[in-house]
């Protein structure tokens, strides 16, 4: 997801430990990040509603037992390009 890196507001993963060692961040606010090799990102509720009735992934839940509303798992399997969910994560996120 280097293809972000010029972007302005933009912050790359920097490493580290804990939650979002491994997030793109839009002025601080993460948008996107990989967990356990899985690609996961902040989107609408209704557009997570859409990608998990399609069968591309699922919600989210940071291994707490309740899936997270607005945040959205790839499925390894899907066909969905990751930089273009990444792309509309980023998006969502100037939004917010």
């Amino acid at each position: 997801l280097g293809e972000f890196s010029d972007t302005d507001g933009v912050t790359l993963p920097h490493g580290g430990t804990g939650f979002g060692r491994s997030a793109l961040r839009y002025r601080g606010k993460i948008f996107a990040m990989f967990v356990r090799g899985a690609l996961v990102v902040k989107l609408s509720g209704q557009r997570v509603d859409e990608l998990v009735a399609a069968g591309h992934g699922a919600r989210f839940d940071a291994n707490k037992g309740t899936p997270m509303r607005e945040w959205f798992t790839v499925a390894p399997d899907s066909p969905l390009p990751w930089s273009a969910l990444a792309a509309e994560a980023l998006e969502f996120a100037r939004r917010d």
